[in-house]
């Protein structure tokens, strides 16, 4: 008798984020705010009375590098929003996504070579009250990838 035995390899996923989320600098002209938004495709646009400025730091989305095997499926998920602390005080809120695979639950297949890291991008949307205390903004948030 001949007998295989097949050794399945388990599967891995890393994700590595390179690049960090930045709404660029603006300021608030007018007395209703309003919002900032980054696309996953860099493009940023503005609601209300928020005027976009064009000088560093620059509006960017947030990029991840994930590296798995070819033709595995990654579903991802987040928190939809989050705040953001003031350097002089005060905070603003956001929302993240969608990213350039959807929105928060989606699912997407991985369609290269496992030696290869594929993008994933990711924006989102900042809530500017127009009594906002000027300053630097920070804050994270977390993004959760599972291959299936």
């Amino acid at each position: 008798n001949i007998r295989t035995l097949n050794i399945v390899k388990p599967q891995t996923i890393t994700a590595t984020q390179t690049q960090t989320i930045n709404f660029g600098t603006y300021c608030v002209n007018g007395s209703s705010g309003g919002t900032v938004t980054v696309g996953w495709n860099g493009i940023r646009t503005s609601t209300g009375d928020i005027f976009l400025l064009n000088c560093k730091p620059l509006a960017q989305p947030a990029i991840f590098e994930i590296k798995l095997s070819t033709g595995r499926s990654i579903s991802f998920s987040y928190a939809l929003t989050g705040i953001l602390n003031g350097s002089n005080g005060g905070s603003l809120t956001y929302d993240i996504g969608p990213s350039e695979y959807g929105v928060n639950g989606s699912t997407f297949t991985v369609n290269s070579d496992s030696n290869f890291f594929i993008p994933f991008k990711v924006g989102g949307t900042l809530h500017i009250p127009a009594n906002a205390v000027q300053g630097t903004y920070s804050g994270n948030f977390d993004i959760t990838f599972n291959q299936e």
